[in-house]
Order: C-alpha cells, then sequence, then structure tokens
C-alpha cells in the first residue's frame, strides 16, 4: 500500500453529512470535520454557526490516490450536495453551510476547476455551480463530539433525515467506491 497520501478539503453544507459519506469511500485513510478559511484563529462551533467567523464547514479527506483518484472525490462530493445554491444546503443557511473546494495544491485546483468546467457543460443541474474553488487558508478540527457523529448518532433525527440519505445516495451511485463492512 502506498504512504503518498493526498488531502483535500471540502465544504458542503453540514460537515456531518460528509464526513459520514467520506468514511465510507474506498481509499480513504481518514476525515476529519473542522473549519476552514476563515478569519478568526480557533473557532468554536457556536461561533462558526453564529456566522462570526467566516469559516466553512468542512471535512479534510486524507486519501490514497494509487487506490482512489481526486476526481472520484469530487464526483462523490457533486452528487451528495448541491453545489448551485449559495450558503445553503437545504434547511441549513449561512456562509458557514457554502459549497467549497479548499485545494491543497495547484494540481488539485486544475482538477476541481476542470470537474466544475465539465458539470457545467453538461448542465446537470440547470443552474451554474457556485462551489468556491480556494487554495486552503486555514483548517481548524472541530470539537470532538463532532468526530464520527452519524456513526454514533445514527439515530438523531437529523441525522436520519439528512445526513443517512446522502450515504443512502453515495452507496446507490458509487457501489463500486464503497468500503463494504466486512461478512
Amino acid at each position: 500500500m502506498s504512504t503518498n497520501y493526498e488531502t483535500i478539503t471540502l465544504a458542503g453544507g453540514c460537515f456531518w453529512c460528509l464526513e459520514a459519506v467520506y468514511d465510507e469511500v474506498k481509499g480513504v485513510i481518514s476525515v476529519e470535520s473542522g473549519y476552514a478559511n476563515g478569519h478568526v484563529t480557533n473557532p468554536t462551533y457556536r461561533a462558526v454557526c453564529n456566522g462570526d467567523t467566516g469559516h466553512a464547514e468542512v471535512v479534510q479527506v486524507k486519501f490514497d490516490p494509487s487506490i482512489i483518484t481526486l476526481r472520484d472525490l469530487l464526483n462523490i462530493f457533486f452528487t451528495i450536495h448541491d453545489p448551485t445554491t449559495l450558503n445553503r444546503q437545504g434547511a441549513d443557511v449561512g456562509t458557514q453551510y457554502r459549497s467549497g473546494i479548499y485545494y491543497h495544491s495547484e494540481d488539485q485546483k486544475e482538477v476541481a476547476e476542470q470537474a466544475i468546467r465539465e458539470l457545467e457543460a453538461q448542465k446537470v443541474w440547470g443552474q451554474a455551480i457556485v462551489t468556491e474553488v480556494e487554495s486552503l487558508k486555514d483548517f481548524y478540527i472541530a470539537e470532538d463530539y463532532h468526530q464520527e457523529y452519524f456513526v454514533r448518532n445514527q439515530f438523531q433525527p437529523y441525522c436520519m433525515a439528512v445526513v443517512a440519505p446522502k450515504v443512502s445516495k453515495f452507496r446507490k451511485h458509487f457501489l463500486e467506491l464503497w468500503k463494504k463492512q466486512a461478512a
């Protein structure tokens, strides 16, 4: 197995949703929920939710590119959230819920921009993609209780209504990329 891992930081609404999906993807080594690209040092969840810090709720996805490509990760990203709504995902509203790809290298920037160009050319949504593509400026890991939130809280109403359908959508559309549980 390769040890030449890469990391990409993604914002697509609530980080619980993204973390729950990416935890199930083949080739993903780790997923950490946190906050990125704001203007406050060491933000708290409450401050981020109040919209006071400029941060987006994100996941940092560490992956093995010999098993899964960045493009595959982005295909999943664009399938499990709506990249056409500015500062909103469903009932979650505010700049902290914006759609964003925060790249760690120029190669990642090129892959992200190409993916967006292709999706817009295909008119998949019929609306412009508003996903911001920016260099990662900062990342702060979220409080411990946010890590593996869905795994620990599957029957919480938000998880059942919002997170679980995204996990199901991933499994349905990307079965070949799903880390199936051992029987």
